[in-house]
């Protein structure tokens, strides 16, 4: 048995919020006024902000002290020793100068991504409605303190432990703290309720953490924080427990295997160097420096920005990522199941359609051609069915129309009191308002809701259900939301607790139309293009649906599934209708869970948007659970991996579109890794099989890395879409991002440079060059080429000319410092000494820009092969 509680004060409060926002407080409602500005900036001055101790967060200190964690780090560190040791200071004192340049580019690159997160960080926290100098203000949950007025409603998550102080119907789940799954009912308290614990029906306390199930409610904060029940019990509710994703299980998996190699090879290289030249510690220095040369410490490194800097992007296009990995699941997807309210249509519902006795009245420019009087009653009675100061479109529709329409007549009746409220419930889809003029005796009560649950409520017959329901079908065909109004009176004392109770007089139905956005219809043929699917789930009947769908282009319009006959399929005859059908009408939120479930079976890649408490289920079992930022509830929000902050269904596409991008760029990123690293590793093994001089020491891996760092973590991270990222169908949810063709292509670009590095440098030593001659134009050379692979790296479809003309200002700025930092140091006569080389001439350098450009030549090529196969 639910109890429902009068709710005076929480009417008064709610009935004097104005269109505006803005409270009108009498002396007596003082004490429901909220606190000012400047009491709460004081109060968050002195007790902090209303969240618990969050370990998500890393100083510079941290992230320095984890860049020294690091295998390169520790490898320029043993390599600086053992200058040390052989009394090199020169070489010793140039590696700890690059010790620390790489330490900063490492802190400026986990700075920028720490601001992201944090940015997500602040978006993602829950939000909270206060009163605040008078007025209705929605703020961030942490920003909530003690003595603030917060209004609650059903979805609503409680920011903070509060004394009730008025409420209708509220109950809240508070089995985070309990672990009892059953809601609990609330009752109003005043100053002298005693502090409780949570559980237990009839408490007067809200506690931080719950959810409000059911019901509305005025409640003042009471502690926050550590202070609140759940900071007190020690639950953290901030951050999401990290969880790996299959990128980065693959990636972990590369480093182990690489690392396995990478040991084996340098004892290897120590003992042959050891044996062949007897020089056992530059034995050690050289297998040092083909760690460094191998070692992809930056795999690991540059998934973790890629994914954050991907979601912080995501966000500057109004979607919240609350999970990193979904980042590289949005490429694979391939059904997008999308409620039609608010996120293919503007949620901005506009009264359209009158229907009364049978007359069926479109509603035009009203002011100038205005509906018969016969419609004043229908009018009347769904604004007294409507909340004063409305927040749902179509009551605020309503309400609009209504005033408009009945200015200067007897039917407007803002002087009238609310004495109580009958919801609406799962079992019954219409909600009732109990009123009482000043001077009246008697109630008056108008209903509104399903035009199924008004008839019921009318007790209809056969004949009037049918005759009804022909009118809601001809308006619905057109495209209408229909809502069923009735009145009644009741004379006696004590009102009866169930709606059915009232003897209703039907009026009539009331049609609205929420006009879709205009960028549906577009990113939708841009799905279309893309391979991907969308099907509309709403509780609309079959003519709305069908409108709505007809309007934005939807296909395969012929079949619709209503979720009566949801209810009727079995498991197996869903998963096969669902193959052809893209619309479901009459759907409630837990039908949801089974088309979800059912794609699923079929092997699609879900997508869901839902906005309800009930969506939460299909939110969680759906790939992407997306949530509406906008209309939808914390519970939604918390089980969604994405939150569209504007509600926008072309925010998904543009999500999928930059979810591509991000697979693609770090699929390219990692070529170039891969790419890269075999000459280096190469010309740092093989010299000593030939018994030729090293080409590399540490310092010049060293160097190498300043330009492969921020080539892989900033140019690929912001490489824009390529043209036909959404003119493919989507990838394999299984397709690894080493997959065969991107190891063998990486490996045959890292071997055509290593063999233009070879020739070079054995030609060098065979014409009787000396070594730091050799050694300078080799390295010439492997900087071309590492330079030419970035860029060639860019676009395995469009070759260098198309690449070039694409805007990236990140490469430009890495070549130019790379060129930059290379002329200086063959330029000038200290570094040129420290690096070995040898004077440069102009021949040596169009020798290396030769050699340099003829290593990505071939790929250019074949790049070029394939674009004219595919045509």
């Amino acid at each position: 048995m639910t109890i429902v509680y009068a709710a005076p004060q929480w009417q008064k409060i709610r009935d004097s919020i104005t269109p505006g926002g803005q409270v009108a407080v009498t002396t007596e409602q003082h004490k429901l006024a909220g606190l000012t500005s400047g009491e709460a900036a004081q109060i968050l001055a002195e007790e902090g902000p209303n969240e618990l101790p969050s370990s998500g967060q890393r100083g510079n200190l941290r992230i320095a002290i984890d860049v020294m964690r690091e295998p390169m780090f520790l490898l320029l560190v043993a390599c600086g020793a053992i200058y040390l040791l052989v009394g090199d200071m020169q070489e010793a004192l140039m590696l700890l100068a690059f010790i620390f340049f790489v330490m900063g580019i490492t802190l400026y690159q986990e700075r920028k991504t720490e601001r992201a997160l944090d940015a997500l960080r602040d978006l993602s926290s829950p939000r909270a409605l206060v009163i605040r100098d008078g007025t209705k203000k929605r703020i961030a949950g942490r920003e909530v303190v003690r003595g603030d007025i917060i209004i609650l409603a059903e979805g609503d998550r409680v920011p903070a432990d509060a004394l009730v102080l008025d409420c209708t119907n509220l109950s809240t789940d508070e089995s985070l703290l309990t672990g009892e799954s059953v809601a609990v009912r609330k009752r109003p308290g005043d100053a002298s309720s005693l502090p409780a614990k949570p559980g237990g029906d009839d408490i007067p306390y809200v506690f931080s953490g719950s959810m409000v199930v059911s019901g509305q409610g005025i409640a003042r904060v009471v502690a926050i924080g550590q202070r609140s029940a759940i900071g007190r019990i020690g639950i953290a509710l901030q951050g999401v427990s990290g969880e790996e994703s299959l990128l980065q299980k693959e990636t972990g998996r590369l480093v182990r295997i690489l690392a396995t190699v990478v040991l084996g090879l340098c004892a290897v290289l120590i003992v042959t160097y050891g044996l062949t030249r007897g020089a056992w510690l530059e034995g050690v220095l050289a297998g040092l420096t083909l760690a460094m040369a191998i070692m992809p410490n930056e795999l690991p490194v540059v998934l973790t920005i890629f994914l954050a800097l991907g979601a912080w992007r995501l966000s500057r296009t109004r979607v919240l990522t609350r999970r990193a990995p979904v980042v590289e699941t949005l490429g694979s997807a391939t059904v997008l199941c999308v409620d039609k309210t608010g996120t293919l249509t503007q949620n901005r519902m506009t009264v359209t359609a009158l229907h009364a006795d049978g007359i069926l009245c479109p509603i035009g420019d009203f002011r100038n051609t205005p509906p018969l009087e016969i419609f004043h009653d229908l009018v009347e009675f769904s604004i007294l069915a409507s909340q004063r100061d409305p927040f749902d479109p179509m009551e605020r529709a309503i309400k609009e129309f209504g005033e408009a329409y009945l200015a200067n007549t007897e039917h407007l009746h803002g002087d009238w009191f609310l004495e109580k409220e009958y919801p609406l419930s799962p079992e019954l889809l219409a909600m009732s308002h109990v009123w009482r003029a000043p001077a009246g005796a008697d109630y008056v009560i108008a209903a509104k809701g399903a035009p199924e649950a008004v008839a019921d409520l009318c007790h209809f017959n056969e004949g009037q259900q049918a005759e009804m329901m022909n009118a809601v079908t001809r308006m619905s065909n057109d495209g209408l939301r229909v809502l069923g109004v009735a009145r009644s009176s009741f004379q006696e004392k004590g009102l009866p607790g169930e709606q059915h109770d009232f003897t209703f007089e039907f009026l009539g139905l009331v049609g609205m139309a929420d006009p879709v956005r205009p960028t549906v219809a577009p990113a939708l043929a841009d799905c279309y293009r893309a391979g991907i699917r969308m099907m509309m789930i709403t509780g609309d009947y079959p003519g709305t649906a069908g409108s709505i769908a007809r309007q934005i282009g939807l296909r395969e319009l012929d079949q619709v599934i209503t979720g009566p006959e949801l209810d009727l399929m079995n498991e197996t005859e869903l998963r096969e209708r669902i193959k052809t059908v893209n619309v479901f009408a009459r759907v409630v939120p837990e039908q949801k869970l089974r088309l979800v479930q059912a794609l699923k079976a079929n092997g699609e890649i879900v997508a869901m948007t839902g906005d309800g408490v009930n969506d939460a289920p299909a939110l969680k079992a759906a790939h992407i659970g997306i949530a509406m930022g906008g209309r939808g509830t914390d519970v939604a929000r918390e089980a969604s991996d994405l939150v569209l902050l504007d509600d926008d269904f072309a925010s998904i596409v543009r999500a999928v579109k930059t979810g591509r991008r991000i697979f693609d760029n770090l699929k390219k990123a990692m070529a170039y890794l891969l790419a890269i690293h075999v000459p280096i590793a190469g010309m740092s093994l093989i010299p000593v099989f030939f018994n030729w001089p090293l080409l590399f020491m540490p310092i010049h891996i060293a160097f190498l890395h300043l330009i492969i760092d921020p080539a892989c973590s900033i140019v690929y991270e912001v490489e824009p879409a390529e043209a036909a990222a959404m003119d493919r169908p989507p990838r394999d949810s299984n397709e690894p991002l080493f997959s065969r063709n991107v190891l063998l292509l990486s490996t045959l670009q890292g071997v055509g440079v290593l063999m233009v590095l070879l020739a070079v440098f054995g030609i060098c030593l065979d014409r009787g060059q000396g070594e730091y001659e050799a050694r300078t134009l080799a390295f010439m050379t492997l900087i071309i080429a590492n330079l030419g692979l970035m860029m060639t790296n860019r676009s395995w479809s469009a070759t260098m000319g198309t690449i070039l003309k694409t805007p990236n200002s990140a490469q430009w700025w890495v070549t130019g410092g790379a060129v930059a930092f290379l002329a200086v140091v063959l330029n000038v006569p200290i570094t040129r000494e420290v690096f070995r080389f040898g004077a440069v001439h102009p021949l040596d350098v169009a020798i290396s820009l030769s050699a340099g450009v003829l290593s990505i030549v071939w790929f250019e090529i074949f790049k070029g092969y394939l674009n004219r196969q595919t045509r």
